[in-house]
């Protein structure tokens, strides 16, 4: 859910968008790109999307950068993930980032982070200082009933269909706390069990 909300913002004010892991990134290569000398050297994917889409302004969303990790070089230094946006979001240095490819300074002012985490506490206070935190509770049962109704209808599922995904939301929630993540799952397959070829 969190990707298709940073799609839709994006769509809506018209600027490009990025989404990165951060519990799958080389630490704060993959967002601030690797100097040249080293066998990887690239620029960042940053300055990728800056380069690609030709705007100075696009949204860039960071999954789970609370998994941020730290690499490690042969000659053993490290970069963080963290220690790299830190520079990127302070204002006294954003408008004249040294990129570590081009070296030279890029104004990367205008572009609006936004980050999720499941857990706020592995996140350090210097990276939380720099960010305005947003608390989003879980959707509740109400919400992914409703979920149900408006996105089952916008894949022509029929009313059955939709009857059969709401009975088995009710069911499952009765146990524990279904997600946004299995409602979509259901979806998926009431859409495929709808749509599947039958036999003449």
């Amino acid at each position: 859910g969190k990707t298709i909300w940073t799609e839709l913002v994006s769509d809506q004010i018209g600027v490009p968008s990025e989404v990165v892991n951060a519990g799958s990134e080389n630490a704060g290569f993959g967002i601030a790109g690797v100097q040249r000398g080293w066998g990887n050297a690239r620029p960042g994917k940053l300055l990728e999307c800056i380069l690609r889409h030709r705007t100075g302004n696009p949204i860039f969303f960071v999954d789970e950068i609370d998994k941020a990790g730290t690499a490690t070089s042969d000659k053993g230094l490290s970069f963080s993930l963290e220690a790299a946006l830190l520079s990127l979001l302070e204002p006294a240095s954003n408008s004249h980032w040294p990129c570590p490819y081009f070296e030279v300074g890029f104004d990367v002012s205008h572009v609006s982070w936004l980050f999720a985490t499941n857990s706020i506490d592995r996140v350090s206070a210097p990276f939380l200082d720099r960010c305005r935190v947003v608390q989003v509770e879980a959707p509740t049962l109400e919400q992914l009933r409703g979920f149900v109704q408006r996105v089952g209808k916008e894949r022509g599922l029929s009313a059955d269909s939709i009857w059969a995904v709401l009975a088995a939301l009710d069911r499952m929630a009765a146990r524990h706390r279904p997600s946004l993540r299995t409602v979509l799952r259901m979806l998926d397959k009431a859409t495929w069990l709808q749509n599947r070829p039958r036999p003449h």
